[in-house]
């Protein structure tokens, strides 16, 4: 049995500062959140190779506690960051970090992939840590999704794990008619698509 201190230090949020995307950020989470205690090694990867404008205007589509769109933010100070995430408590946290690190450009919102996205919202750069388990039906949704609220010559980054990369690779070439692989490593895989430069 726990004692009560015990269980009262699990109820207390978890505070850690990381280095990330070239800027250090303070983050707060909590269990139940995805990788609580430290940045992932699949988002790690996607921010050392994301190529991020200071005007893009970006989206972290499953955002957790915010570090994606955070760093995305902090590279893109001149543009809006939306973070998106179907989990309450994850958007709580993702909101309560851009006030945290005083990103104003931030904010974060409940949906369930692009369903509380306004349709005619745009992005230049959406990126994403595809989940391990994540169904091929949510993931057509989210592809064909993910390329309409892309502006012309917007990139969408994406990591798996690397059991899922020739499946991307399949899915970016036929929702995007291209596919790019940036990073494998030991795990995970950063792949990038465009969308072309015709609005449809």
């Amino acid at each position: 049995m726990l004692t009560p201190q015990q269980l009262a230090g699990l109820r207390r949020d978890i505070l850690f500062t990381a280095e990330i995307g070239g800027h250090t950020l303070t983050l707060r989470s909590t269990w139940g959140l995805f990788s609580p205690r430290e940045i992932d090694g699949g988002t790690r990867l996607l921010l050392d190779h994301v190529r991020v404008e200071p005007s893009d205007d970006c989206l972290d589509l499953g955002c957790g506690y915010g570090a994606i769109g955070l760093a995305l933010a902090a590279m893109a100070p001149q543009g809006q960051t939306l973070m998106v995430d179907k989990d309450f408590v994850a958007v709580e946290y993702a909101s309560r970090n851009a006030r945290l690190n005083g990103l104003n450009n931030a904010a974060a919102r409940l949906s369930n992939g692009f369903d509380q996205i306004e349709p005619e919202r745009r992005f230049d750069l959406i990126a994403c840590n595809v989940p391990a388990k994540v169904g091929k039906e949510l993931l057509a949704l989210l592809l064909h999704d993910a390329r309409e609220h892309l502006r012309p010559g917007g990139r969408l980054y994406l990591v798996t794990i690397n059991g899922l990369r020739q499946y991307m690779k399949r899915n970016l070439n036929d929702v995007f008619g291209n596919y790019d692989k940036l990073k494998q490593g030991a795990h995970y895989t950063v792949a990038l698509a465009r969308r072309d430069g015709h609005a449809d």
